[in-house]
């Protein structure tokens, strides 16, 4: 039972994410806004800092494929970024000191990253016509701010639920 448990957690967060977008209010950060909940990815990152490298890769290329299937028209942007971000995320954790702190720090650095990545691709593809300071403006720093309002609720369980699932792991 407690094998399913985190699939479990991660579906959860990732219809969460889909429903918050369809009942959050669409004003919620000011005018013309856009926010983009990356719930079940600061989980991912938590993971990927908490349990290790191999497990976030692992679950990252699973939701990020999901998420490519019910989502994106193109399969492959979140299926290459989930998991090439918790790979980035692991070496960044090897160099910094592993507390609450730096893993919200690098988790929202891990949402700008994707963020980010996913402008650029939609960008030279031509799925979008904002300008990079548009971008900036209308759903960055919102998509920040949110994201960070998640991490500081939810950090601290992730980080409880993720230490006991690496011991478990190591237990076996």
């Amino acid at each position: 039972m407690k094998k399913f448990l985190l699939p479990l957690l991660f579906l959860f967060l990732f219809i969460l994410e889909s429903l918050f977008v369809q009942y959050a209010p669409a004003d919620m950060l000011g005018r013309n806004r856009i926010v983009a909940p990356h719930f079940l990815f600061a989980a991912l990152l938590f993971l990927t800092i908490y349990v290790g490298k191999k497990q976030g890769i692992i679950y990252a290329a699973i939701f990020g494929l999901l998420f490519d299937i019910v989502y994106i028209e193109i399969i492959g942007i979140y299926l290459f970024l989930y998991p090439f971000i918790c790979y980035l995320v692991s070496k960044i954790m090897q160099i910094m000191q592993n507390n609450i702190v730096i893993a919200f720090l690098v988790s929202l650095f891990g949402i700008a990253l994707l963020e980010v990545g996913v402008y650029e691709m939609d960008h030279l593809i031509h799925v979008t016509s904002l300008d990079f300071m548009s971008f900036i403006n209308l759903r960055f720093y919102p998509t920040l701010i949110l994201n960070a309002v998640f991490i500081i609720i939810a950090g601290y369980p992730f980080k409880r639920i993720f230490e006991k699932h690496a011991e478990t792991l190591r237990a076996e």
